[in-house]
């Protein structure tokens, strides 16, 4: 079993912020282009599922299938 201690929050981590600080964070990515924009969310998807961001992993194409409709 996990340890009670493993999914717990680091609250040193994160900051509280008012509905006004979190709308002006918001305002200033809108500010980017998109390719800019784009790499950030790149970036943010390779943190989260833990991927090295210059060598992502290829798609398992054996998991899906394709019929043909008639």
């Amino acid at each position: 079993m996990a340890s009670d201690n493993q999914y717990r929050l680091d609250k040193n981590v994160f900051k509280t912020r008012s509905f006004e600080e979190a709308d002006n964070y918001m305002r200033d990515y809108r500010n980017y282009d998109w390719k800019e924009r784009l790499k950030i969310a790149l970036y943010l998807t390779s943190i989260a599922y833990n991927f090295d961001i210059n060598n992502p992993p290829r798609l398992d194409r054996t998991v899906f299938t394709m019929n043909k409709l008639t």
